[in-house]
């Protein structure tokens, strides 16, 4: 009953997100206000992971000293992927009542508080604070590509590709501080936790600054085909979901496998450091590649393969080599989510269904990808082992390998 009444929300609401946030806005906007907003969008891409992955390197402490199992654990991890679908349907709402960029702004304020909050009063606040900042940053991901669109509207792509990398760039920051932060603050992981808010404050003061006037998104018709109708958007969507699923495992788990296999923490949260931050790179150079061929299936095929090797080998394979893999994994990884948000635009005709389909593969696609961290950690606490959690994560990539073969083709939705 529940997953229905979601589904049905979904298909009115993220049916919507696109049209409510695409804007005309022919009037060059004077050059100051240009690069005010080129740094605002920088800055609130570098908070979009934080409050994810600087979680997953000290999740072992902060079990400890909330007596927290592996399902809890893993029920931690997974909170905020599931708010950023189930926050998505908001994003045309809050659009609509404050217009794009105050409601980016209100997302960021509230992020701040969250991060603020969620270390500091107790097991419940630290769920809650948790689930908060992913439904946070839910709603800005589907915001920001329609500020990009109306204001960079001849380097959409360029800015596409920059604004990847600085997200890839907090994430790995994140993933590779925290656990030195815990340790200068005395071995406490709350302060190290609650650091996280300070970018977040940054970024709401400048987002701040440079906005002037408040822009009211039009609201159009109602589109006359709904995206869940289309075959290739629901492939879209699970390549999207499948690939996420993977990603955010990494994000929650990777500090903690690496950890049982023997290393130190801080070489645990540097590791994982390393894998975000090399998916930088081919963040960039995957779908620029994939623009020279005739179609993304061989692309796709490429990193989903690399992403299954770094996995494999950094579950299985002698721990003394663990720095190949996990240089592999985020490479593989920054091209199969760059794809992944190639595909949102290549596979629409125009801006409008573009959008559409951004918000339906978003919804869905990172609703389902919560369940990755929840069962890794279910399948960890049950066999006390990552082995067969491996054998779970190699099936998923498997999945998006087959759900990118169909995705990938140059076909387009609502075209039928």
């Amino acid at each position: 009953m529940y997953a229905s009444s979601y589904l049905s929300l979904s298909t009115m609401s993220v049916d919507a997100i696109a049209p409510n946030l695409m804007i005309n806005n022919p009037r060059p906007r004077p050059t100051r206000n240009t690069i005010m907003m080129f740094v605002g969008l920088m800055l609130v891409a570098l908070n979009l992971r934080p409050a994810l992955t600087s979680v997953g390197p000290i999740l072992t402490s902060i079990g400890d000293g909330l007596s927290l199992s592996s399902v809890g654990q893993g029920v931690l991890t997974t909170l905020p992927v599931l708010l950023l679908g189930l926050a998505a349907p908001l994003a045309p709402r809050a659009a609509r009542k404050f217009g794009l960029e105050r409601a980016v702004l209100v997302a960021l304020i509230i992020l701040g508080v969250a991060l603020v909050a969620r270390p500091y009063l107790g097991a419940g606040s630290l769920f809650l604070g948790t689930a908060v900042a992913g439904g946070c940053i839910g709603v800005m991901s589907v915001l920001l590509p329609g500020i990009v669109k109306r204001d960079f509207p001849n380097s959409t792509s360029l800015m596409t590709g920059i604004y990847t990398a600085m997200l890839c760039a907090g994430a790995s920051v994140a993933a590779g501080a925290t656990e030195p932060l815990r340790i200068a603050f005395s071995g406490n992981w709350e302060p190290a936790l609650a650091f996280w808010a300070i970018p977040a404050v940054i970024a709401a003061l400048v987002w701040w600054l440079q906005l002037n006037g408040k822009h009211v998104p039009k609201v159009p018709s109602a589109p006359t085909k709904s995206m869940f109708k289309d075959k290739l958007a629901w492939q879209i969507a699970f390549y999207m979901g499948l690939q996420s699923s993977l990603a955010y495992t990494v994000f929650g788990w990777l500090p903690t496998i690496l950890q049982d296999r023997g290393l130190a923490p801080v070489d645990a949260g540097l590791a994982a450091s390393v894998s975000i931050l090399m998916q930088v790179p081919t963040a960039i150079a995957a779908p620029w590649i994939a623009s020279h061929m005739r179609d993304q299936r061989f692309m796709l095929v490429l990193v989903m393969l690399a992403t299954l090797s770094g996995l494999c080998g950094s579950i299985y394979a002698p721990i003394n080599g663990v720095w190949v893999w996990v240089v592999l994994l985020g490479m593989g990884q920054g091209g199969s989510f760059s794809i992944a948000l190639t595909l949102l635009a290549v596979r629409a005709r125009d801006a409008e269904a573009a959008a559409r389909l951004s918000g339906m593969a978003q919804s869905l696609g990172y609703t389902m990808a919560a369940l990755g961290p929840l069962c890794v950690g279910i399948l960890h606490e049950k066999f006390d082992s990552w082995n067969v959690a491996g054998g779970f994560l190699a099936l998923i990539a498997i999945g998006a390998i087959v759900a990118g073969l169909g995705a990938g083709r140059r076909l387009y939705v609502l075209d039928h």
